[in-house]
């Protein structure tokens, strides 16, 4: 009995080739983009931070005072601390791409990436992975 078909192995490097294809069409039309970072808190937006100004800086948000975000000098951007349990926000890392976002649920804080310039419908929402 064998584990593979050659169906199966049709079916998922057709998934792979897909998904490989929509990676590149992503990089190359996305991942240039002068981007800024929205932070909103209880889906309020509370503060804009442009990431293209070439600076590294740490702060903070007069809502959530326990809650530390970095600047850094490659244009990106992530949770330094926080007081929850999890630190799942922390672990999440540096965001830099539009459409790529981190959230700290027990401090009701989200950080959401996108395009300085102008908002369009078809930019992304959310990345995963």
């Amino acid at each position: 009995m064998r584990f593979f078909k050659r169906t199966d192995i049709i079916i998922v490097s057709s998934i792979l080739l897909i998904s490989l294809a929509i990676w590149v069409f992503y990089g190359l039309f996305y991942a240039d983009t002068p981007v800024m970072a929205e932070i909103y808190y209880e889906s309020r937006l509370v503060e804009r931070v442009d990431l293209g100004k070439n600076e590294d800086r740490v702060f903070t948000i007069p809502q959530n005072e326990h809650v530390v975000f970095r600047v850094f000098r490659d244009g990106s951007i992530c949770f330094e601390e926080s007081d929850c349990r999890d630190r799942i926000c922390i672990r999440s890392g540096k965001l830099k791409t539009v459409g790529q976002s981190a959230a700290c649920l027990p401090n009701k804080i989200i950080l959401k990436i996108v395009r300085k310039d102008r908002y369009s419908k078809d930019d992304p929402d959310i990345i995963i992975g």
